[in-house]
């Protein structure tokens, strides 16, 4: 296992774990008191790295995070997999880590699989916060230029191309803020074609819709008023088809989680800390 140092009084510890076949590196931020444990899931293709800014602004609790086999630096499965199968392998690996029960949060493709864990694994799912996602099919989806920008893995390896596609592909501060996305620069490392396409193919034809209304973890749903990926309208249906959901609203595009990861941090502890 190896410790570094994020930020001062914030150390995380980072290990590569053995799990079904696959070898994922998994990064952790230690926390005080009895809370439930966090756990992030990310967007596709993206490594822990992305989400490190949300997970230090965390305070006082346990965060968990890894990269999903074939995102990041983990190795790619050799056989694609539903999406039942991946948040099956989310289970494994935290009873492999030790974690009964745990708090989850997904972003994009990460709320995807957030939203399958919480169905197919009630009892160890105690509260769930989804970002910038949506409940699969029918869904509203992005313009068909952003969609087709979202099916190469090129935005990831290639750092010119991404920058010149920000705006228009994440909206938000991204339009008009060029540090936006050269901070992303270091957390999104080359992946290889297999493992981002296999990320895809997981969601397709996917839908949760079914299922929502019998959720009953308390949930919180963050969306951005300006992300082309996502649009707001998706949000809003998951707020009413989830029971006992909270729709909270951020000014800013899909990557809000990162480029505010402060004050997104705020409201989760917020939610996290209510008794019910």
């Amino acid at each position: 296992m190896k410790a570094a140092m994020t930020e001062p009084g914030r150390t995380s510890y980072v290990e590569q774990v053995d799990l079904l076949g696959c070898r994922v590196t998994v990064t952790r931020w230690p926390g005080g008191g009895d809370r439930t444990p966090i756990l992030l899931l990310n967007g596709v293709g993206s490594g822990a790295d992305l989400l490190a800014p949300l997970a230090e602004s965390l305070r006082d609790v346990e965060v968990i995070t890894f990269d999903f086999p074939g995102a990041g630096s983990s190795r790619p499965p050799l056989l694609p997999y539903p999406m039942a199968a991946a948040a099956a392998f989310t289970a494994a690996l935290l009873t492999r880590l030790g974690y009964p029960r745990v708090d989850v949060f997904g972003v994009s493709w990460g709320g995807t699989l957030a939203q399958q864990f919480a169905i197919q694994h009630p009892a160890r799912c105690r509260r769930l916060v989804l970002a910038a996602t949506a409940a699969g099919i029918p869904s509203m989806p992005g313009r068909p230029r952003t969609i087709a920008r979202m099916l190469t893995p090129r935005r990831f390896n290639d750092a010119d191309y991404r920058r010149r596609i920000a705006g228009s592909l994440y909206g938000g501060s991204a339009r008009n803020d060029t540090s936006v996305v050269e901070n992303l620069d270091h957390a999104m490392a080359s992946i290889s074609w297999r493992g981002y396409l296999y990320q895809v193919l997981a969601v397709l034809g996917w839908s949760s819709q079914p299922a929502l209304p019998l959720l009953r973890q308390p949930t919180l749903i963050l969306a951005g008023d300006d992300d082309p990926i996502i649009p707001l309208v998706n949000a809003r249906w998951m707020a009413r088809l989830i029971p006992d959901s909270t729709l909270h609203v951020i000014h800013g595009g899909h990557l809000f989680a990162v480029s505010d990861s402060k004050h997104v941090a705020e409201i989760m502890n917020e939610f996290l800390q209510q008794e019910r």
